[in-house]
C-alpha cells in the first residue's frame, strides 16, 4: 500500500495498528473540531495518551498532513472493523457549532486526497447513501461516518450534507457515473402538497426540522429557504430531508406539508415588529445561536426592527435585525 503524494507534511503518529487487516475499500471522513494547521493536528496525535489518530488530515488552508501510514490503521471512528478498512481524514473547521463549516480551500484538497486514494486502492467509485445500515455493504456505500460507531456530531452537518457533492466530484475524475440513488415512496403528502424526488430543489415554508424521519421533537427551527431534497424516507413522519442551497441553514428531515418543488410552499407568516434592548450590552451574533460569532454590540438601548425569529438552545428565542448586522437574543429585549 502506498501513501499519496499530495502530503504537505508528515508527523506519524504511535497510535495505530500495524498492519491494518483488511483491504482499503472506505473512506471515512472527520472534522477535527478546531480551525487547525496540519501541525497543529499532528500534535494532536503525537502523545500516546491521546489514543487516537488518523490516517491524513486537511487545514483550512489546503495543506494535506500525514499522520498514520495507509498501510496501517488508524484509530479514528471508535470502530476497529471500519478503521481496518478505512482511510481517515481529519478536515479542520473555519466555523464551530452547529454545522462546523470547512474551508473552500480544505473542501478542494479533501476531493483532490479521495482521489488519489482511490485511484492507488482501485476503488472505482465512491458510493454515498447516508444509510447506516449499509456499514460494510462497499458494492452499496463505501463512505462512513463517525456518528454512525459513536454519540458524536462527527463529520459536523455541513461535511455530512457534502458527501453526495464529494462523491460526485470524486467520481468525475474516476471516469465513474454517480449511481443515482433508487427512487423511493415517501410518506404521503399533505393535502394540496406535490411528490417529491431526490435532487428536486424546493421552497422550505419555514418551521421545524428534525433528526430523524421518526422524531418526535424538532432540532431545530429555520425560516425560509431554497433546499435540495437529499434523501426521502419510506416511513416516518417527515419524509423529506432537505439541504439548504441558500446558505439558510436548513439541514434535517422535515414536514411533507413545509416543502413545494413548484415554489408555492404555503409560507410561515411573519410581521415584523420593534423590540428595544433593556441590557447595557447586547451582542449581535451571526446566526441564532450563542454558538455563532459575535459581529457586534448594541450599547444605547435603542429600538431596533426584528424580520425574523429562530429557536436557540433551551427555550431561548432570537431575532434577526432588519439592518441585517445579524441576531440578537429577545431575552434581553421587550417590545416596543
Amino acid at each position: 500500500m502506498s501513501n499519496s503524494k499530495l502530503v504537505d507534511f508528515t508527523q506519524l503518529s504511535p497510535n495505530c495498528t500495524k498492519p491494518r487487516n483488511h483491504v482499503i475499500d472506505t473512506i471515512t471522513i472527520h472534522c477535527v473540531a478546531g480551525n487547525c494547521t496540519v501541525e497543529t493536528i499532528g500534535a494532536i496525535f503525537a502523545p500516546t495518551s491521546r489514543q487516537a489518530s488518523s490516517n491524513y488530515g486537511i487545514g483550512s488552508d489546503g495543506r494535506i498532513g500525514q499522520y498514520v501510514d495507509e498501510a496501517n490503521r488508524s484509530w479514528c471512528t471508535s470502530s476497529g472493523a471500519n478503521d481496518h478498512r478505512a482511510i481517515t481524514i481529519e478536515v479542520a473547521n473555519d466555523g464551530g457549532a452547529p454545522d462546523w463549516h470547512v474551508s473552500d480551500k480544505a473542501l478542494a484538497a479533501l476531493i483532490d486526497l479521495c482521489t488519489d486514494i482511490c485511484k492507488r486502492n482501485g476503488i472505482k467509485a465512491l458510493l454515498w447513501k447516508g444509510d447506516k445500515n449499509l456499514i460494510g455493504q462497499v458494492d452499496k456505500q463505501n463512505m462512513t461516518v463517525h456518528r454512525w460507531f459513536a454519540n458524536k456530531s462527527c463529520p459536523g452537518d455541513y461535511l455530512y450534507s457534502k458527501h453526495p457533492y464529494i462523491a460526485a466530484e470524486v467520481n468525475k475524475r474516476l471516469g465513474a457515473d454517480t449511481p443515482t440513488p433508487p427512487a423511493q415512496t415517501p410518506t404521503p403528502p399533505a393535502s394540496g402538497s406535490t411528490a417529491l424526488k431526490v435532487g428536486d430543489i424546493v421552497q422550505f415554508a419555514g418551521g421545524s426540522i428534525y433528526t430523524s424521519s421518526n422524531a418526535a421533537t424538532a432540532a431545530q427551527t429555520r425560516g425560509k429557504s431554497r433546499c435540495k431534497v437529499t434523501q426521502i424516507a419510506s416511513s416516518g413522519k417527515h419524509p423529506y430531508h432537505l439541504i439548504s442551497e441558500d446558505g439558510g441553514g436548513v439541514y434535517g428531515w422535515v414536514d411533507a406539508s413545509n416543502a413545494s418543488a413548484d415554489g408555492t410552499a404555503p409560507v410561515a407568516s411573519f410581521t415584523p415588529y420593534l423590540v428595544q434592548v433593556t441590557a447595557d450590552t447586547l451582542n449581535i451574533r451571526k446566526g441564532a445561536g450563542t454558538n455563532y460569532p459575535v459581529t457586534g454590540s448594541i450599547k444605547d438601548k435603542g429600538v431596533y426592527t426584528i424580520i425574523e425569529e429562530a429557536s436557540g438552545a433551551g427555550a431561548t428565542k432570537w431575532g434577526k435585525l432588519k439592518s441585517g448586522a445579524g441576531w440578537i437574543s429577545l431575552d434581553y429585549t421587550k417590545k416596543a
